[in-house]
């Protein structure tokens, strides 16, 4: 069997027309596709979907077994847009076997999940989708209005520039015009942090999760909780030993903040870490195989860190007393190697079961549901 792939990427389907992927099948597709044009007339994946099902007939009329389907990813294209589609095209694998599929597009973005489609199955081709328009439409004027209508591309142009003005405005209007720059620098950094490593959407999948983790009484709820205060906890005594130095110079502070908080830090991700491996255990029946790679990945991360904390304090001349005793020379290199160790032992680990795990036959699909987050993960 030939399947026919469009990708949503961004999933105007869902958010649009209110339908969820993956769509299988021509007649819910061409369903789908009327949905799509009728909530929005102008939008690109409309096109797409109806390309997708004119190519399942040529096919089907060259007498070949062909299906159409529609995956859809997120509004926030990133990493969790793509395991989306990943997940929903195993899911189709699964229930539909295919020897070979054809990539129906409406623009490159879609085109960069092609990667991840190849290493399910053969692609034979990628068939992208152009819409005509009428030249007399084509003013700068219209194209730019109608663009930024957008959501997505209002996030990612207008939102930080109306930020820049705001602090500017209220800076210039309190006589700190200084402070308002700084105070500007501060924000776009975290902005663009949050936006490069989608981090937003990682917040708003964990509140989601949280709140179905509340109604259903899952354990992982408890723990996610737990967690947050022990961070809370490790930066607040962090702080009271930063400010109880006030003879120290900022370095040495800092070196005494960090001392103190990093083992807070290191147990509230450990309990984070086991409230998910805990809920998947009582959802599957079993612990994911990503739960002992994490834990041996943050014991290391621990070492290495008191390692770097001891290190600093040494070069300052600061006696410091931490979890492992006073900060020597032998100590610190023992730290840092064995953490290294530790995580490069935990990351070869891993590779080695994704190795193994993968089949031996070309094309069938590969099944990662331990390593994915469950839609009502916490964590």
């Amino acid at each position: 069997m030939r399947l026919v792939v469009c990708v949503d990427r961004d999933d105007d389907l869902g958010r649009k027309a209110g339908v969820v992927g993956p769509v299988v099948g021509r007649e819910n597709v061409l369903a789908a596709a009327l949905k799509l044009g009728t909530a929005d007339p102008e939008d690109a994946d409309t096109n797409a979907m109806f390309a997708a099902i004119h190519l399942l007939d040529q096919l089907r009329e060259a007498g070949e077994e062909a299906d159409v389907v529609v995956l859809t990813g997120s509004p926030k294209v990133g990493v969790l847009s793509d395991r989306r589609v990943a997940d929903q095209f195993d899911r189709v694998l699964r229930e539909k076997p295919a020897s070979s599929a054809h990539l129906v597009s409406d623009g490159a973005e879609d085109e960069f999940l092609f990667p991840i489609l190849a290493s399910r199955v053969r692609i034979d081709g990628v068939r992208r989708v152009y819409i005509r328009q009428s030249a007399s439409l084509e003013s700068t004027y219209y194209t730019l209005v109608r663009a930024l209508k957008d959501p997505k591309l209002r996030a990612k142009t207008v939102l930080p520039l109306a930020i820049v003005l705001l602090i500017l405005g209220i800076a210039a209007a309190s006589g700190v015009i200084w402070w308002g720059v700084i105070g500007l620098s501060i924000l776009l950094g975290i902005y663009l942090i949050f936006w490069t490593f989608d981090i937003d959407e990682s917040i708003i999948e964990s509140i989601r999760s949280a709140s179905t983790d509340v109604r259903q009484g899952a354990v992982a709820f408890g723990f996610g909780l737990t967690a947050i205060a022990l961070v809370g906890v490790g930066f607040l005594t962090g702080y009271n030993v930063y400010v109880g130095h006030p003879s120290d110079t900022p370095i040495d502070r800092v070196v005494r903040f960090a001392a103190t908080g990093i083992l807070f830090w290191l147990f509230a991700a450990e309990i984070w870490e086991s409230g998910r491996a805990i809920r998947q255990y009582l959802l599957r029946g079993h612990f994911p195989r990503s739960y002992p790679v994490a834990t041996i990945s943050i014991v290391g991360m621990g070492f290495v860190s008191y390692g770097i904390v001891y290190a600093a304090a040494l070069i300052e001349n600061l006696a410091l007393t931490g979890a492992f005793g006073s900060a020597q020379l032998p100590l610190i290199i023992t730290l840092i190697v064995g953490g290294l160790t530790l995580v490069i032992g935990a990351s070869a680990f891993y590779q080695y079961r994704k190795v193994r795990s993968t089949p031996a036959i070309p094309g069938d699909p590969v099944d990662n549901s331990d390593d994915l987050p469950s839609a009502g993960d916490s964590g």
